[in-house]
């Protein structure tokens, strides 16, 4: 039989690795949503977008990602770990609470950075260059999210000196992402045809709302390994509580957009539906461990109207097909704030961060510690990635030629159509209904007049 710690760290290592596996299958509901929100012409190139993003995370976070983000207590970056050259878990402080392998929670940890840098490209569908994504994945996946992770989840200067409070990530994972999309989107601009010359925004909507209805059910699935995933061990069921938490926020966040989008067009907005679910799931990442149940659904709540306004609001000026600057970005604000306001103080204390919110304290100081959080983190990232970006745009390129634009990204970019039979015909491949069987009479044809029309 094996000792007692032993077994502690199987039990640990299990959940962490069941955990980090879940948030890995986040990726094939980003790859949906941003297909569904697509047109056809450019569904085709999202597949390896994703791919690609998540073979470079992969391996600039084995490289130095990693080893930037836990290794060592420095206020500003890790020291050391790099090629996850050890396992020796001390040397990861800000995780080595968890008897969980350092193996098992590279990996976890991993999947996050892979999740933000999805979150980067929604704004910028149908019309960025290919090869922008990769550039930009190499820097994020090895330096900008691995040192503002740092700072908060990885015992920097945030949480350590500032006591910013991020069980989950609303602001290391979700508002870095949209942070990073937000200045891709300054410079890209927006898709042809999207504003008309007295600058109203034209719906250019995407070609499959249940390809987006899928992804957010797969998205809201992976959560289950997002939040619960973040106590980085099974054992004192305390997983299970965060999962409740998760769960009832989203459906909240859900109820808030049907709501809301309903008070405004007098419709159930299937997008906003959707992103309703997305926006209480990402505000609730923050607060998930440091909540009571009854501030859950408030959250999510919240989240839900605050999407549906700020998608209206932002499409006014800036494209984002995918309501990602809404989603992940203004939501990912909220939730980080709403730790300063429903913070409760015995999770503050079980979670050695920050203090208790103000609802119980009747204090502000924590809700500052929040928005000096959510500022420097905003600050940083933007100011790197613009510069990342202009430096793109100025040598590589950032935007398609207006033409290829025109064309579809598909077959400019990759050769090949996402549907091909819809835009290329193959000889001898026109649809014919086939032959009825043998010894059975064709069908007669419906007189126009009896429910058709000619």
């Amino acid at each position: 039989m094996p000792s007692f710690p032993d077994s502690v760290t199987a039990i640990e290592s299990m959940w962490v690795m069941v955990a980090a596996i879940l948030v890995f299958f986040m990726q094939a509901g980003f790859l949906l949503l941003e297909i569904g929100f697509s047109r056809m012409k450019n569904a085709g190139t999202i597949v390896p977008k994703v791919i690609a993003n998540l073979s470079i995370a992969s391996l600039g976070y084995w490289a130095v990602g990693f080893a930037l983000a836990f290794g060592g207590s420095g206020w500003f970056a890790g020291t050391h770990g790099t090629f996850l050259n050890t396992s020796n878990n001390a040397l990861f402080p800000a995780i080595a609470f968890s008897h969980a392998t350092v193996a098992s929670k590279w990996f976890f940890e991993f999947v996050f950075c892979a999740v933000s840098l999805a979150i980067v490209w929604g704004t910028t569908l149908e019309r960025i260059k290919f090869g922008a994504y990769l550039i930009y994945a190499v820097i994020f996946s090895t330096l900008i999210y691995p040192i503002v992770s740092h700072w908060i989840f990885g015992g920097g200067w945030l949480a350590h000196n500032i006591g910013m409070q991020d069980f989950a990530g609303s602001t290391v994972v979700h508002l870095i992402g949209a942070t990073g999309a937000f200045a891709a989107l300054l410079l890209l601009g927006p898709r042809q045809g999207k504003y008309g010359r007295d600058g109203k925004p034209n719906v250019i909507p995407g070609h499959s709302m249940p390809f987006v209805g899928l992804a957010v059910l797969i998205l809201w699935f992976g959560w289950f390994g997002f939040n619960p995933g973040s106590t980085l061990g099974a054992i004192g069921g305390r997983f299970a509580e965060v999962a409740i938490v998760t769960n009832i926020a989203a459906a909240a966040g859900v109820l808030g957009a049907m709501l809301t989008i309903y008070l405004i067009t007098r419709t159930f907005d299937i997008g906003m539906t959707g992103n309703g679910a997305i926006a209480a799931l990402v505000a609730i990442t923050a607060p998930s461990g440091y909540v009571n149940y009854w501030a859950a659904p408030i959250i999510g709540f919240i989240a839900g109207v605050i999407v549906v306004l700020c998608v209206i609001a932002i499409d006014k000026k800036l494209d984002d097909p995918v309501g990602a600057l809404s989603a992940h970005g203004v939501a990912g604000v909220w939730g980080t704030l709403s730790c300063g306001i429903f913070t409760a103080p015995h999770l503050a204390k079980l979670n050695g961060v920050g203090h208790a919110g103000l609802v119980y304290t009747g204090s502000f100081h924590q809700l500052g510690a929040q928005a000096l959080g959510v500022t420097a983190a905003f600050v940083s990232v933007f100011g790197v990635s613009f510069l990342v970006f202009f430096v793109i745009k100025a040598t590589y390129g950032l935007r398609v030629k207006p033409e290829e634009e025109r064309y579809g990204l598909d077959l400019v970019e990759h050769g090949m159509w996402g549907y091909p039979e819809q835009f290329m015909p193959v000889p001898g491949s026109e649809y014919h209904p086939p032959a009825p069987p043998a010894q059975r009479p064709r069908p007669r044809p419906v007189p126009i007049g009896l429910g058709q029309e000619a």
